[in-house]
């Protein structure tokens, strides 16, 4: 096939606050996002009107809830957009006086729903971690996969790779479950710079997780077996 690229960062500074600062959550309900990502009125993002009260972030990236008490036992649904303005949504189990995060990356998020009362105070916001657009890959052609992982700047990432698909027909896996494993190439688990590495047998999506890190990289992948066009 052509080869399919990728991309993951640079990612705005991290604020565990830029969502929501920390404030007391009183019940199950909305939780009102007031952060300095959070749109006054009403703004257009992916050629989307998006409602006022909506945090739009720099790119698609993790969000996290940070609780100063014991949150384990609510949760909160979250709904939001990734990159390309397609909707997603999980729940967030809370934390015990910590950080609790997305496995989605959003650009978009809204209001998230409590199931409950909040311990103390919670603050939604960012960290570093964000996660490149998959790439689909044909687990049905022969031949393995060639990839080149491309850095620019100060990065730490992970080349992952799932045989889940949330569209199957018989078997689909909503995308906050989906299981997505460590590249079994060490040189590409938490690596810092440029690296070539292949898959024998191609996943069903690969992706670029974006640990920690200011710049950004760019993943190449080739997949043999079948001819380009």
């Amino acid at each position: 096939m052509r080869p399919v690229t990728t991309t993951v960062g640079p990612l705005a500074s991290a604020s565990a606050t830029n969502i929501r600062t920390a404030s007391a959550i009183a019940g199950a309900g909305a939780v009102t996002l007031n952060g300095t990502l959070v749109s006054a009125g009403a703004t257009v993002a992916h050629g989307v009107i998006i409602p006022s009260g909506t945090a739009v972030l720099d790119v698609a990236r993790r969000v996290i809830f940070t609780s100063s008490g014991n949150d384990t036992g609510i949760t909160f649904a979250v709904t939001g957009t990734d990159n390309a303005g397609n909707a997603q949504s999980e729940t967030v189990t809370g934390a015990s006086g910590g950080a609790a995060s997305t496995v989605l990356s959003y650009k978009t998020f809204a209001p998230p729903v409590a199931s409950g009362a909040a311990a103390g105070t919670v603050s939604i916001g960012t960290n570093g971690v964000a996660a490149s657009p998959w790439v689909r890959l044909d687990n049905w052609a022969p031949g393995g996969v060639a990839i080149q992982a491309t850095v620019t700047g100060t990065v730490n990432y992970t080349i992952q790779q799932t045989l889940d698909d949330p569209n199957s027909a018989t078997n689909p896996v909503a995308p906050a479950s989906m299981t997505w494993v460590n590249s079994a190439d060490a040189a590409v688990v938490a690596a810092t710079a440029t690296q070539q590495s292949n898959y024998a047998f191609a996943p069903a999506f690969a992706r670029v997780l974006l640990n920690s890190g200011t710049g950004s990289v760019t993943a190449t992948f080739t997949q043999l077996g079948t001819p380009a066009r």
